[in-house]
C-alpha cells in the first residue's frame, strides 16, 4: 500500500470527521429537555443561580455559536467541562478509559482465540454435525440480548451458586489480582458471546470460499496435510473479509460496551455514557461520541493497511 493512499485516507477523514461533528451537535441541542433541567427542578436554585449556570457553560448563546466554540476549544485538546460533575471532560474520559480498556481488551483477545478456530473447524467440516453444531451455537450467540445473558449470568453464577461477584471492579478493601479477575469473567464472558459468534461465521465464510479455490486443491494434490494447508495457505486469505469487522469492533467495544458495562457496575466508557445522556451532560456526550467516531474512521483505515499485509495482491494508487 502507497503512503500516497494512507495519506489521502487521512486528508479525507477530516471533512467528514467535521461533518459528523456537525451532524452530533445540532441533534443532541435539538433533543427535548436540556442539561439544565435538572437544576430547573430544584426549588433551592434561583432564576438568578440557573441564569448564571447557563451563562457559565455559554448555553445562553445560539446554537451555531456553542458549536464554534466548542469545536475550536476541542481542536486544541479542551473538551469543555462536565456539567453533571464540573470537572474537564478530557480527564473524565481517560479515568473511565483505563476500566474499559481492561474489558474490552480481555474480550477481544478471547473472542479471537475462540472465533478462529471455530470458523476453521466449521469451515473444514463443512455440512457435518460440528458445522451445525457451531453454526447453530453463532445463530444463538447472535440472537440474544446482551442484557439477557447478563442477568441469566448474574442470576445464575452470583445469585445461586455463589461463585461470581455480580457487579464493580473489584470488592470494597481488596485489590488483589485475582479479585479483580473474578470480577472480570462475567462481564468479559458477556461481551465475547456475540462478538464470537459473529466473527466465527464471517471466518468460516472465508475459509469456504478459500479452500474452493484452484491452489488449495493444488496443494491438497501435492500431499500437504490439511492442518497445514489450512494455517499456511488458506487462513491468510480468509480473513481478509473479516479484518474490517473486527477492527470496527474492536473499537465500538473501546468506545463504550454500554448495557454491559451498566449492568455489571463496570466504571468505564459505556457507563459513563449512560450517566452523562440521563443528566443530559453535552460537554461529555460529544467528547464521547466525537472519540468514537474518530476511533471508528481510524479503524477502516487501519483495515485497508491489514488488507494489503495479509494479500500482497492488494495494492491501492
Amino acid at each position: 500500500m502507497s503512503f500516497s493512499f494512507l495519506i489521502r485516507r487521512i486528508l479525507g477523514a477530516i471533512p467528514l470527521l467535521f461533518g459528523i461533528s456537525l451532524v452530533l451537535f445540532t441533534i443532541i441541542h435539538l433533543a427535548p429537555g436540556g442539561p439544565l433541567d435538572v437544576y430547573a427542578d430544584n426549588p433551592s436554585v434561583s432564576p438568578e443561580a440557573l441564569e448564571q449556570i447557563r451563562e457559565a457553560f455559554g448555553l445562553d448563546r445560539p446554537v451555531p455559536v456553542q458549536y464554534v466554540l466548542w469545536l475550536r476549544s476541542m481542536l486544541v485538546g479542551d473538551w469543555g467541562l462536565s456539567i453533571r460533575t464540573g470537572r474537564p471532560v478530557l480527564d473524565e474520559i481517560l479515568t473511565r478509559l483505563g476500566p474499559t480498556m481492561q474489558l474490552g481488551g480481555i474480550s477481544m483477545l478471547l473472542s479471537f482465540l475462540v472465533a478462529v478456530p471455530l470458523g476453521i473447524i466449521s469451515a473444514a467440516r463443512r455440512g457435518s454435525r460440528t458445522d451445525s453444531t457451531v453454526t447453530l451455537a453463532a445463530f444463538a450467540g447472535i440472537s440474544l440480548p446482551v442484557f439477557w445473558s447478563a442477568l441469566l449470568l448474574q442470576l445464575v453464577f452470583s445469585v445461586w451458586l455463589g461463585w461470581l461477584p455480580s457487579a464493580g471492579m473489584k470488592s470494597i478493601g481488596d485489590g488483589s489480582v485475582s479479585d479483580r479477575l473474578l470480577h472480570l469473567i462475567l462481564p468479559v464472558t458477556v461481551l465475547s458471546l456475540a462478538t464470537i459468534a459473529s466473527w466465527s461465521r464471517y471466518i468460516r465464510s472465508g475459509m469456504v470460499d478459500v479452500l474452493s479455490q484452484d491452489y488449495i486443491r493444488t496443494a491438497y494434490a501435492k500431499g500437504r496435510r490439511e492442518g497445514s494447508v489450512i494455517l499456511r495457505h488458506a487462513l491468510r486469505n480468509a480473513m481478509i473479509p473479516a479484518v474490517t469487522v473486527i477492527a470496527i469492533d474492536f473499537v465500538t467495544i473501546i468506545s463504550g460496551a454500554v448495557i454491559t458495562e451498566t449492568v455489571f457496575a463496570w466504571p468505564g466508557i459505556g457507563r459513563l455514557f449512560v450517566e452523562s445522556m440521563n443528566g443530559r451532560d453535552y460537554p461529555m456526550l460529544m467528547g464521547l461520541m466525537m472519540m468514537g467516531s474518530v476511533g471508528v474512521v481510524a479503524a477502516n483505515i487501519i483495515a485497508d493497511i491489514v488488507y494489503a499485509t495479509l494479500d500482497p495482491r492488494i495494492r491501492h494508487g
